[in-house]
């Protein structure tokens, strides 16, 4: 275990539903703080894919001998660097933030976590050991003929705790704990095991009544259409990659396939997106809600001083 008088470096962790403002705070947070951003989103890994994802204007600069992605002055990490045909585990991201949030501690900056992707945060705040099982096509195309009903009966037969715990509405999910469970022989809850923490942690929760957030996402929803999405995710499967992947299967995209299919109108698409989006930041809030750790704040001056707090104690 580790020393109690050992100090462990600083984070600061913005989290939240979608379109609950997580961008504009961490900018000011960054800025106010001579801070950098590591992105914890898994929607905006994804090069091509900007407008589906809320993914702000910036451009690559070089850095010495590296690229980095800077928004308004800002560098960020672990953003716009994927092809969407490629995979990104939980595993791979844990070590890449760890790495970029130990470097950025030695440059006297601060580290801001900021994104809503739940796991994504707890893998590294928990340092949680991931287990590394490459993702299997043939599997998971077998496996995804099945109904969500289906798999978490076969999860259950396999992992009872895990049934508990996973959401049986993500299918991508359920479907990734059965692929550990097939490959490894072991349950897939016992294999996200909590290590002793790298990092002394705050962690902020943007607090935004529902009703305000929902009307955020309509709004936002609205302003992507006018922006160009439709076109964005005709460009990418013009390059034929499929809707199974997990850059086309998440939400802003997967949202148009019957479109595009003549299964039913423009309308119609944009009704099902803004309903989706409404569902997964419930789903995000309830991830959020189950650890006590978090501090929830309503306005950004709050946020910034609690803050400079932490960064003093």
């Amino acid at each position: 275990m580790r020393k109690e008088t050992e100090k462990l470096p600083k984070i600061v962790v913005l989290l939240g539903p979608t379109a609950c403002g997580k961008t504009n705070w961490s900018l000011r947070l960054s800025k106010k703080f001579n801070g950098e951003v590591i992105s914890a989103d898994s929607r905006q890994i994804y090069k091509q894919m900007d407008i589906g994802t809320a993914k702000e204007a910036g451009e690559w600069r070089r850095d010495g001998l590296k690229k980095t992605f800077y928004i308004q002055d800002v560098p960020h990490h672990l953003i716009d660097f994927l092809n969407p045909g490629k995979t990104f585990s939980v595993a791979e991201f844990r070590d890449r933030a760890i790495k970029h949030a130990k470097m950025i501690r030695k440059q006297d900056k601060l580290p801001i976590i900021a994104g809503g992707t739940g796991l994504y945060i707890s893998s590294v705040i928990d340092n949680l050991y991931i287990p590394r099982v490459a993702p299997n096509k043939k599997l998971r195309n077998s496996l995804e003929e099945k109904s969500n009903e289906e798999l978490m009966l076969l999860l259950k037969q396999m992992d009872k705790e895990a049934v508990k715990k996973i959401d049986a509405k993500n299918k991508r999910r359920i479907i990734r704990a059965l692929e550990v469970c097939i490959f490894t022989g072991e349950p897939f809850s016992k294999q996200q095991q909590k290590g002793d923490p790298l990092f002394e942690s705050l962690q902020i929760g943007i607090d935004v009544d529902r009703d305000v957030l929902y009307e955020r996402i309509d709004k936002r929803v609205d302003e992507m259409i006018k922006l160009g999405l439709v076109e964005e995710v005709k460009n990418i499967v013009r390059q034929k990659y499929s809707w199974q992947l997990s850059s086309m299967n998440g939400i802003g995209y997967r949202q148009f396939r019957d479109f595009f299919d003549g299964k039913c109108t423009l309308d119609e698409a944009i009704s099902i997106l803004k309903r989706d989006s409404r569902r997964y930041a419930r789903r995000q809030h309830t991830w959020f809600k189950r650890d006590n750790r978090i501090e929830w704040i309503k306005d950004y001056e709050t946020a910034e001083e609690r803050v400079f707090q932490f960064l003093n104690s």
